[in-house]
C-alpha cells in the first residue's frame, strides 16, 4: 500500500514539475527549490515581523489599537509589512509541507536521512506553534477564538487540569502580562526554528538555503502585490463577554482548530499526537528498502581518481558532494540534467526523473543523473567537474618511522606513526606517495587492513639496487626519522558487491596490498571462496609465507598456492614452479564466473591479463594494481603503483 502511495505521489510531482518546467524552465522551477523557498520565507517573515513588532504595544487595550493603527494609518508600509508577514508565513507552511511530501513520495527519509526527516517534523511543529501564537497578538475576534480554543484544548492535559480557560471567562482575567508572555513566545519560537533549521541542513551536503535570485524576486513581488490586493486586516476587537459565531479563517495554520469543537479535546490530542508519532517513526517502519550485500557501496570516481563510500539509499551526487568533489548540480531532483555522469562499471537504480533530462539513448550509453541514481553494486563513474578534480590537493601527512623490520634480504617492513595521533582513512589496496626532499615521489601500498592499522602504517619496501630512496631505507633510515607523504591514492580496492570467487595474484612485494585486502575480507566475514597465488623467484623472497599458511588453517574459504619461478637447490622446493599466472591457467582452464585481483610488476600483469581473458574471464572482473586492464578502466588514466618501491 505504501509503495502504491509513493508511486502515485512521484507521478503527481513529476507531472507538476513537467508543467512548471514548460512555464519557467528547469533552472527556475520553484518545485525544485521547496526547501530553499521555505528558508527564504522564514527570513521574509522575520524581517517583516521585526518591523511590525517595532510598533506593537503589549497591553490589553494597546495591542489591538497599535496593530490597527499600523494597518490603516501606515498602510503604505506598515500595512504592507503586516500583510507580507501573514502571507509569507502561510507560504512557508505550504512549501514546508510540499517539501516533506516530496521526500516521502521519493523515499528519501529512511536510513541515514532519518535525522533530517525527524528534525524537519520538529521544525514544522515549531512553525505551526509560532504562527498560532502570532494570531493571538492582535487581540481581535480571531485572536479571542484562538486563545480560548487553545486553552480548552490544552486544559485536557493533566498538567493544566482546566486552569487555563479560567483566565478567559471574564475580561478581567486578561491583563498586560499575558501579552508580554505572548510576545516573548513569539520571539523565542522563531529563534528555536532558526537553530533547528541550521541543524536540519547540516547533514545535507552543500544544501541550498536560498532559491535562485529570479525566484526570490518573483516571490517578493507576488507577496507585495497580494498585500496590496488583499491586505491582512484585524477583525472586530476581542470581547470575552460575547461568543464568537463567525470569523475569517486561516486554514494553513488553524486547520486543526474546528475539530476542537466537533470532537473532544482528547480525540484531537490523539489525532495530533498519533499523526506526529507516525511521521516520526516512518523512517523505521516497513516496508524497508531491500538491502545490498552490506551497508552501502564503494565508488571509484573520475577524474578525481578517488574511492568514496556511498551509504544505503544515498544518491551518487550526495556522496560525491559529501566528499568535497566539484560535481555540477542545480535542481537535485532529476529535472535539469546538470549532474549527468557516466557509469563505467557496475549497476545503479536510476530513480525517478524527467525524461527530458536523461533520454533512453543516453541511458543505453551508460549515462545517469547522479542526483537520482543510487548504487546497486560497487561502481566506477565519471563526471565533468566544475573545478579542479577533487576540489583540493591530495592531503599531505607527516609521520615518523616507528619500527624497521627486515623481512628478507631485500624486503624491509617499515611502520610509520602519524604525528599528533592522527589517523588516515583508506581502502585496502590503496597506496601512498612518499615525498622526497627534491620533490620526487615514491609509491608504496598499505600492507595492513584499515581496522588493524590503528595508528601505524605498514609498508613493504623492496631494495632496488641503485635506487635512491630504497637504498636510503636499507642503509640509513633510523627509527624516529620524519617522513612526509600524500594519500591515500589509487583505484585498486576489493569489490564486496559480488558473490564470485576471488583469485588473488601477487608477485613479490605485490603481496602487500593483497595482505591488506585479505585481512579486511576476513574481518568483515566475507564468505566467498578466495585463493592466493603468490609468486616469487626463490623461497627466500616469499618473506611472509607463514602468514597465508596460517590464514589457510584458520579460514576454510581461503586457499594459498605458493609458486617459485627459479627455486634454488637449498630451497628443497617440491611445490609449484614457473610463472605465477601459468599456475592459475593450469588450475582454472575456465575462468568464467571468477574475479581476479593482480598485484605485481607491469610485466607480470601484461603476461597474465590476455591469458586470463582467453580462458573466459570477463574484463570487468579483472582488477590490477599495475595498470588498467579492464575495458571499463581506460588505459592511461591510472597512476602506476610501483609495488615494492622505485629507484
Amino acid at each position: 500500500m505504501l509503495g502504491y502511495v509513493q508511486r502515485a505521489g512521484q507521478w503527481t510531482f513529476l507531472q507538476a514539475e513537467r508543467v512548471f518546467n514548460a512555464a519557467f524552465g528547469e533552472r527556475l522551477n520553484p518545485l525544485y527549490y521547496l526547501g530553499a523557498i521555505s528558508y527564504f520565507m522564514f527570513w521574509v517573515v522575520v524581517a517583516s515581523g521585526l518591523y511590525v513588532y517595532a510598533f506593537f504595544q503589549t497591553g490589553v487595550s494597546e495591542a489591538y489599537h497599535s496593530v490597527q493603527s499600523l494597518s490603516e494609518e501606515q498602510w503604505y508600509l506598515g500595512g504592507i509589512m503586516r500583510s507580507i508577514h501573514r502571507y509569507a508565513s502561510d507560504a512557508m507552511v505550504l512549501t514546508m509541507l510540499l517539501h516533506m511530501l516530496r521526500h516521502f513520495f521519493f523515499d528519501r527519509y529512511r536510513s541515514f536521512r532519518w535525522f533530517s526527516w525527524v528534525s524537519g517534523i520538529v521544525v514544522l511543529w515549531l512553525v505551526y506553534a509560532s504562527g498560532v501564537n502570532g494570531y493571538m497578538l492582535p487581540w481581535d475576534r480571531l485572536a479571542q477564538f484562538v486563545v480560548t480554543a487553545t486553552a480548552e484544548w490544552f486544559d485536557w492535559l493533566p498538567i493544566f487540569r482546566g486552569t487555563l480557560i479560567r483566565n478567559f471567562i471574564f475580561p478581567e482575567g486578561v491583563n498586560d502580562r499575558l501579552f508580554s508572555l505572548l510576545s516573548f513566545i513569539h520571539i523565542g519560537l522563531p529563534l528555536a526554528v532558526l537553530f533547528l533549521l541550521w541543524v536540519h541542513v547540516q547533514r545535507v551536503p552543500r544544501a541550498k538555503t536560498n532559491p535562485p535570485r529570479p525566484i526570490a524576486i518573483t516571490l517578493l513581488v507576488a507577496l507585495v502585490v497580494l498585500s496590496l490586493v488583499k491586505p491582512a486586516r484585524s477583525q472586530a476587537p476581542a470581547d470575552l463577554t460575547t461568543a464568537i459565531t463567525e470569523i475569517a479563517y486561516d486554514w494553513f495554520y488553524l486547520a486543526l482548530y474546528p475539530l476542537i469543537y466537533r470532537w473532544s479535546p482528547a480525540e484531537v490530542w490523539w489525532l495530533a499526537g498519533g499523526a506526529t508519532l507516525l511521521f516520526l517513526l516512518l523512517p523505521w517502519l516497513p516496508p524497508k528498502r531491500a538491502r545490498g550485500p552490506r551497508e552501502g557501496y564503494h565508488v571509484m570516481v573520475h577524474p578525481d581518481n578517488r574511492i568514496i563510500p556511498v551509504r544505503e539509499g544515498e544518491s551518487l551526487l550526495d556522496a560525491a558532494l559529501r566528499e568535497g568533489m566539484p560535481v555540477p548540480f542545480d535542481c537535485r531532483s532529476g529535472g535539469c540534467g546538470q549532474c549527468k555522469g557516466t557509469i563505467l562499471y557496475g549497476t545503479v537504480d536510476h530513480g525517478a526523473y524527467q525524461p527530458s533530462a536523461l533520454t533512453e539513448e543516453e541511458r543505453r550509453l551508460g549515462k545517469a543523473l547522479l542526483c537520482c541514481a543510487t548504487p546497486l553494486s560497487d561502481l566506477e563513474i565519471e563526471y565533468q567537474p566544475v573545478g579542479a578534480p577533487g576540489g583540493i590537493a591530495p592531503r599531505i601527512y607527516t609521520a615518523r618511522v616507528h619500527k624497521l623490520n627486515r623481512l628478507a634480504e631485500d624486503v624491509m617492513q617499515v611502520f610509520l606513526r602519524l604525528e599528533g595521533g592522527e589517523k588516515i582513512r583508506y581502502y585496502p589496496g590503496q597506496y601512498i606517495n612518499i615525498l622526497l626532499p627534491d620533490g620526487e615521489k615514491r609509491s608504496f601500498s598499505f600492507a595492513t587492513a584499515p581496522h588493524a592499522a590503528q595508528d601505524l602504517i605498514e609498508l613493504h619496501i623492496r631494495w632496488i639496487p641503485g635506487g635512491k630512496y630504497t637504498t636510503h631505507v636499507f642503509t640509513e633510515m633510523k627509527e624516529g626519522e620524519v617522513v612526509q607523504f600524500e594519500g591515500p591514492l589509487g583505484a585498486f580496492f576489493l569489490r564486496e558487491d559480488s558473490e564470485k570467487p576471488i583469485i588473488f595474484v601477487a608477485g613479490a612485494t605485490g603481496f602487500a596490498p593483497v595482505k591488506a585486502m585479505l585481512e579486511h575480507a576476513f574481518h568483515v566475514g566475507l564468505k566467498r571462496k578466495m585463493i592466493l597465488y603468490w609468486g616469487t623467484r626463490r623461497l627466500g623472497d616469499m618473506y611472509m609465507k607463514a602468514l597465508p599458511e596460517r590464514w589457510e588453517r584458520e579460514h576454510p574459504n581461503f586457499e594459498f598456492v605458493p609458486v617459485l619461478s627459479a627455486p634454488e637447490p637449498e630451497d628443497h622446493w617440491h611445490g609449484r614452479t614457473g610463472l605465477v599466472h601459468e599456475a592459475i591457467v593450469q588450475d582454472f582452464p575456465n575462468l568464467t564466473g571468477y574475479q581476479i585481483y593482480a598485484c605485481g610488476s607491469v610485466a607480470m600483469v601484461e603476461a597474465a591479463h590476455p591469458a586470463f581473458i582467453a580462458r573466459g574471464l570477463h574484463p570487468d572482473d579483472c582488477f590490477s594494481d599495475a595498470f588498467r586492464t579492464a575495458a571499463h578502466l581506460r588505459a592511461g588514466e591510472a597512476e602506476l603503483v610501483k609495488l615494492g618501491g622505485a629507484a
